[in-house]
């Protein structure tokens, strides 16, 4: 039965004295298309009872002649389908306790509610109730057909086989419908993830990139295949917190932005797990999307977490998604070469990245690390005293972790003056270093 079936067709019971708490409760699930029915007292639930079939019911505990608890445990012996879920008003834990024994009671929730926890909890009582009667529905078809096969004897075997193909075709149509299911989800994902990709303009397909690459470095690792799921999605929907920023920020380099600019992208982590998180299937993808942004030191957004604390599977987004934006040029203010990434993500091992992440990423790629050169002798300069031709030994990077440049980068006038104004703006003097014999 699909959702929207189910809703329309239940018959909701609230017994409560109270006719306040009765209106708040119809005009809460009237917009669900349940079927409501309203008592204000034991007495008269039971009435209202013996004449309708109803699905759930949700009583009041504190009520004058006959208390909750002693409807629900009545309505338990003589209408035991039907769900019952205690409303309480008060902290007596003793009676509460008693009640739900006696009463056989799903849920108890305290007065005052949260409409959509209550909305919630109702949905997933009349869905687990749906659920046990398919079960004891099957449970008693698959008693049926073992008697039948008891009854069977040597001279009908050829209808033991078919009974048995019919059998197997009908676990075949369960598995099927499982796949499909789980196809579907899948879909679903993929689906959102073409959708970043629309507003990504030039970056299209860095979401995809991700999540193969993340994938393969999460098997590498011997993560589970729940694990490496997650890794997965969340490399596919990493992005998804961008939705919400315009798109004259999405069109800059990170290393580019001027603070207040970045100030707004950071906010993109956890801006994805908040989109997520009412989605079961999801929780773990979200929380790997909120830290994908975190370093191995300590330095990244939005947590600053540090080495282990940081998620195995979002340690793994940070150099994935590092590696495709570097080469992209959405992450520093110019493409690299894969050759240029391979030396910078080598060059941040147990910096920006797990060094294990590192190991298999380099096993991954299927090339050793790149082999450590020895820096040799390098000049340290002042932004005022650079000059055209200088060729940087080191990496520039900001208080936050930002690559703006990267070594072997060799400078020009006009990078020179965003780098002197970057220095004013940001109001820390900064210290580079320049290969020598670049003056």
């Amino acid at each position: 039965m699909q959702p929207e079936a189910q809703e329309a067709q239940a018959t909701l019971l609230f017994v409560d004295d109270e006719a306040n708490i009765l209106s708040a409760l119809k005009r809460l699930f009237h917009p669900s298309g349940y079927r409501i029915l309203t008592a204000e007292s034991g007495k008269a639930g039971l009435d209202i009872l013996e004449r309708e079939k109803v699905d759930l019911i949700i009583s009041d505990m504190r009520m004058p002649e006959m208390s909750g608890a002693q409807f629900l445990e009545q309505a338990r012996a003589r209408w035991p389908d039907s769900v019952r879920i205690l409303l309480t008003g008060y902290a007596d834990i003793t009676s509460t306790i008693d009640a739900i024994n006696k009463g056989r009671i799903y849920r108890y929730i305290s007065k005052p509610w949260e409409d959509h926890d209550m909305i919630l909890l109702v949905r997933q009582a009349l869905e687990r109730k749906e659920l046990e009667q398919e079960k004891k529905r099957l449970d008693a078809l698959t008693q049926r057909q073992n008697e039948e096969l008891k009854q069977l004897n040597s001279s009908l075997e050829q209808k033991v086989q078919d009974r048995t193909a019919e059998l197997r075709q009908a676990m075949d149509f369960l598995n099927l419908a499982h796949e499909k299911l789980k196809n579907g989800f899948l879909t679903s994902i993929h689906v959102f993830s073409n959708l970043i990709e629309l507003r990504e303009g030039a970056a299209a397909g860095h979401s995809r990139r991700v999540a193969d690459l993340a994938r393969k470095i999460a098997q590498r690792m011997g993560l589970s295949e729940s694990e490496t799921q997650d890794v997965l999605i969340a490399g596919l929907l990493h992005d998804i917190g961008k939705f919400a920023l315009p798109d004259k920020l999405l069109q800059k380099p990170f290393g580019a932005l001027t603070p207040e600019e970045r100030a707004e992208v950071v906010k993109h982590p956890a801006l994805g797990q908040a989109a997520l998180m009412a989605l079961e299937q999801l929780k773990e993808a979200a929380r790997l999307i909120r830290s994908h942004h975190e370093r191995f030191d300590g330095l990244g957004y939005p947590d600053g977490l540090i080495g282990l604390a940081i998620p195995p599977g979002a340690r793994i987004l940070a150099l994935a998604n590092d590696y495709d934006a570097l080469q992209i040029g959405t992450l520093a203010s110019k493409r690299m070469s894969a050759a240029e990434t391979r030396s910078f993500i080598e060059g941040n091992r147990g910096k920006r990245y797990d060094p294990k992440v590192v190991d298999a990423f380099f096993g991954v790629t299927g090339m050793a690390a790149p082999s450590a050169e020895s820096p040799g002798p390098e000049l340290a300069v002042s932004p005022g005293q650079l000059r055209p031709g200088m060729v940087l030994a080191r990496d520039i990077v900001t208080r936050d972790g930002v690559l703006l440049l990267s070594k072997e980068f060799m400078l020009d006038e006009g990078l020179i003056a965003q780098i002197q104004n970057y220095e004013k703006t940001d109001g820390t003097p900064l210290t580079l270093f320049i290969k020598p014999g670049r003056k």
